[in-house]
């Protein structure tokens, strides 16, 4: 297998329900930021050989092979094909692995990962709005459950309480303040024009630039006990979950024969990657087998990484995955995850992987590995080196 690199990582800033980048159509968004990543790594598009993208709500206005109708959008080669994949939260780091393994198998020489989610104009579970895929099978053998109860079981189950992801939220939201005021995410950043709406989610004819996350919010310990369960539970409220967000990102990964061929800079090479399986009706402890096979893979141990990005979406998540690795906090989440920047979640996996490199060029450090807890049971994991 060949090495593969990654050339260009870049995300648009994550908005609020309904804020900054709500006027905008989600291929508008992912197209927008696809087009930034070949600006931005000097690549012409007509030589990307395959575009793979991530997004969970497929349907409505993210429906059609959304990867695709965003690329045409922009008016890029139609001689591109992309494809359109779904793990769920874990949609588009699943999609740069499989990126980065038509690279690696020699298939494909230059490939674009990516992902969207606007949550704002298709909520989450609008797929299953007019039918549920779980049928009388799959309940002889599962029990359906919630993500919100998936989270509180784990919480259980690791000792994990209310005032532990408190402080955990806390945590997250004085982290990406203070990352913000060091600009630590300007580079990674496309600056977005979109719409204003009004009251009534119509256009005003104004626009405005979005070019900063919007979740971000002063709180105190306080205030998070003074907020009321998510629903399901006593563990979690929304000072210590993930926040309902729109954004996309892209990763653009590149052979050896390709950067020599196109005069391409490698910034980090992909060391392994992984997709796993685990109870679907705890649902989120993916993470931790993962982290655990990914390390295998690379013949590496936790101490031999340098930052964790473990998606926040409940804080009982990250906590047991630290709990159960012995994980060190300060490595983990540095700049803050989902709960204080926004969880758009069929974009969130090739965002962190695109805020654990530029985070690894800020800090000289090495190695990075993301990890991310999916709905239906899975967990996707990644290791990347700096160069």
């Amino acid at each position: 297998m060949s090495d593969v690199y990654i050339v260009e990582a870049c995300r648009s800033a994550i908005g609020k329900r309904g804020k900054g980048l709500a006027g905008l159509k989600p291929a508008d968004l992912l197209g927008l930021v696809q087009k930034a990543a070949l600006n931005r790594a000097k690549v012409a598009p007509e030589n990307i050989d395959q575009v793979i993208g991530g997004c969970v709500s497929q349907v409505g206005e993210q429906t059609f092979n959304i990867a695709r109708i965003a690329w045409l959008s922009q008016g890029l080669p139609l001689e591109v094909p992309s494809t359109t994949v779904d793990a769920q939260c874990g949609s588009s780091q699943q999609a740069t692995s499989m990126a980065a393994t038509m690279v690696a198998s020699g298939i494909e020489d230059i490939v674009m990962s990516c992902g969207v989610e606007m949550m704002s104009r298709v909520p989450l579970g609008s797929a299953m709005k007019d039918g549920n895929p779980m049928g009388e099978d799959y309940g002889n053998l599962y029990q359906p459950t919630s993500q919100f109860m998936g989270a509180a079981m784990i919480a259980e189950e690791y000792q994990i309480t209310r005032e532990d992801t408190d402080k955990f939220g806390l945590d997250s939201q004085n982290k990406a303040i203070e990352a913000w005021k060091e600009k630590r995410f300007d580079r990674e950043i496309v600056k977005i024009e979109a719409p204003i709406l009004n009251e009534k989610f119509e256009p005003t004819g104004e626009r405005r630039t979005v070019d900063r996350d919007e979740g971000l919010r002063e709180t105190s310990l306080d205030s998070l006990a003074s907020l009321d369960p998510v629903p399901g539970q006593d563990i979690h409220t929304a000072g210590s979950s993930s926040q309902v967000s729109d954004g996309a990102a892209a990763v653009i990964m590149a052979s050896r024969k390709a950067c020599d061929r196109l005069d391409l800079k490698p910034r980090a090479k992909i060391v392994a990657t992984t997709l796993v399986g685990v109870d679907p009706v705890t649902m989120l402890k993916g993470p931790i087998p993962a982290t655990r096979k990914v390390l295998e893979r690379a013949g590496l141990t936790m101490d031999d990484i340098d930052i964790f990005e473990v998606n926040e979406a409940f804080a009982s998540v990250v906590l047991a995955w630290q709990k159960d690795l012995g994980a060190d906090p300060d490595k983990v989440n540095v700049n803050g995850g989902a709960i204080a920047l926004g969880h758009p979640t069929g974009s969130t996996g090739a965002r962190l992987i695109t805020t654990a490199l530029h985070e690894l060029e800020r800090r000289g450090g090495k190695y990075a590995l993301i990890a991310m807890c999916c709905g239906g049971g899975l967990g996707t994991g990644t290791i990347i080196e700096r160069l």
